[in-house]
């Protein structure tokens, strides 16, 4: 149950980073903003010497210090004739040191908490603010800073590859560094973002000569070996195509042995690999995710991707899954009915009919989680359809303390594979892009680590994935997510638990 609570707030991170994100590095996720954005953000930014600061205050709160302007890197217009600032500053024993200083507010200024450069970081946001905004020259200058000794500055770079558009890699390819990369990913101490970075790089710039030191870290018992595992399954499979995947079947997917999360995560790389690139036809990665319907506890992951894809071909099998439910596949019943709903045949209005009548509570969970439904729900067996507006006003209306703690936990892991699917779907050029951890039911310890939702929508992707999602549904993944699942997190306990009726949980 914890593991779908936690994979939920994953997938409302990712919806968030849905409505604001541009297509971006597949497997990546910013930290922080990057000094060009924070800059591109002010009013006026400024490098500053430390003069005169006051003893620090006992109870570590910021003390108002004096610097003395060294270099206006923007807003020379507003600041003009101004020798000296005063900002909050939080610190001692270094006076005569330089810092960046951002203001806002020109009219009366008002100057952020002051970030200390060394001598190297003076000369990097220097050159930063000189770099174009997009094409090589700007991310053959940030490559050389990715590992740089000066954390600072290396964090910086690699959040400029994790916002920089996917085609800008592929650009970089003949400038890319290969065997810097393969050294930083042999090297065990390298977290496991950045090894998400350079994993994607590498599938960018690699050869089929890379296979076996690819294939060595995807069999090994080492977890820090796998770290930022679905990258570096999406990296194998870009560089090996189809002839890949039986390798990651037979670790993953079809071995029911295997983590929980590694399975999470080779399901992510299939799922990029189906949006994002045309490598592997689609109809093969879905052999392959077919798989996981032998495995019920976890076939509700891949249902949605059946769906998007138009795979009607599962229909007969998801609707055994659904009657077969007990109390560890039970989440899978409402996937398999919003598959049903997508499904345009009209075998699926009478699987619909039928699998309401032995969980109608599911049916009313899955009809609330998908608002606009297809020509394929049928018509509820009281002869009315619960219109959306009535639904949240239904939600409005449960007291959420009639749950009890366990139960409740319960009911919200149910809403984890809708909220997933509408941070995994996009249009355009936005991508949900989240980092999160993943477990299931028994911490893992380091075995648990960050899982990146794979990206859609690049403009070099197949059409038919595009089409294959569907108006209606691009419309609710692109512009009401955030204030659909908000909604929804607020009365998730009363509608998706009924005392009296437990038999879809």
């Amino acid at each position: 149950m914890l593991t779908r609570l936690m994979i939920l707030g994953g997938a409302l991170l990712a919806t968030s980073a849905l409505l604001t994100s541009v297509l971006a590095c597949p497997f990546c996720a910013a930290v922080s903003q990057t000094f060009s954005q924070e800059i591109e953000s002010m009013d006026a930014a400024v490098i500053a010497t430390l003069v005169e600061a006051p003893e620090p205050s006992a109870d570590g709160a910021g003390v108002e210090a004096t610097f003395e302007i060294k270099q206006i890197i923007k807003g020379k217009d507003l600041l003009k004739d101004t020798k000296s600032i005063k900002s909050l500053y939080y610190g001692e024993g270094r006076k005569g040191r330089d810092f960046l200083i951002l203001g806002t507010e020109p009219e009366n200024m008002m100057w952020s908490t002051p970030t200390l450069l060394t001598e190297r970081g003076v000369k990097y946001i220097n050159d930063v603010v000189k770099l174009p905004a997009t094409g090589n020259d700007r991310y053959v200058f940030f490559q050389d800073y990715l590992e740089d000794e000066d954390e600072m500055l290396a964090r910086d770079a690699y959040d400029e590859f994790a916002n920089a558009p996917y085609s800008a890699l592929h650009d970089l390819k003949p400038k890319m560094k290969h065997d810097q990369l393969v050294k930083w990913l042999k090297t065990p101490d390298i977290a496991a973002n950045r090894r998400r970075l350079y994993f994607t790089m590498l599938g960018v710039c690699g050869s089929k000569d890379d296979l076996k030191m690819l294939e060595t870290m995807l069999e090994s018992p080492e977890r820090t070996d796998k770290a930022g595992l679905d990258a570096m399954i999406g990296c194998y499979l870009t560089l090996a195509g189809a002839d890949g995947l039986p390798t990651i079947e037979k670790l993953y997917l079809a071995n029911k042995e295997a983590e929980y999360a590694d399975t999470y995560a080779a399901i992510m790389a299939l799922r990029f690999h189906g949006t994002e690139t045309d490598i592997i036809l689609k109809e093969r990665l879905l052999e392959s995710l077919q798989l996981m319907l032998d495995r019920p506890s976890l076939a509700d992951l891949v249902i949605a991707d059946f769906a998007r894809w138009e795979d009607w071909s599962v229909m007969d099998k998801l609707v055994k899954l659904f009657k077969e439910a007990n109390e560890e596949t039970s989440w899978v019943r409402v996937p398999v009915i919003r598959y049903l709903m997508a499904c345009p045949k009209p075998e699926a209005k009478e699987y619909l009919i039928e699998l309401e009548k032995i969980d109608p509570d599911a049916m009313k969970r899955a009809q609330t989680f998908f608002p606009f439904q297809s020509q394929a729900v049928p018509t509820r067996a009281d002869g009315e359809k619960m219109a959306a507006a009535e639904k949240m006003l239904a939600m409005a209306d449960v007291d959420d303390n009639q749950l009890p703690p366990e139960e409740e936990t319960e009911a919200k892991a149910d809403v984890a594979p809708v909220a997933a699917d509408v941070a995994s779907t996009k249009s355009g050029q936005e991508t949900a892009m989240a980092k999160h951890t993943v477990t299931r039911d028994e911490p893992t310890g380091d075995g648990d680590r960050a899982l990146a939702a794979a990206i859609n929508g690049n403009p070099n992707t197949n059409d038919s994935t595009a089409q294959a999602v569907g108006i209606l549904q691009r419309i609710q993944s692109t512009a009401i997510p955030l204030v659909m699942t908000f909604a929804l997190m607020l009365a998730i306990s009363g509608i998706l638990w009924n005392p009296a009726n437990k038999t879809s949980l």
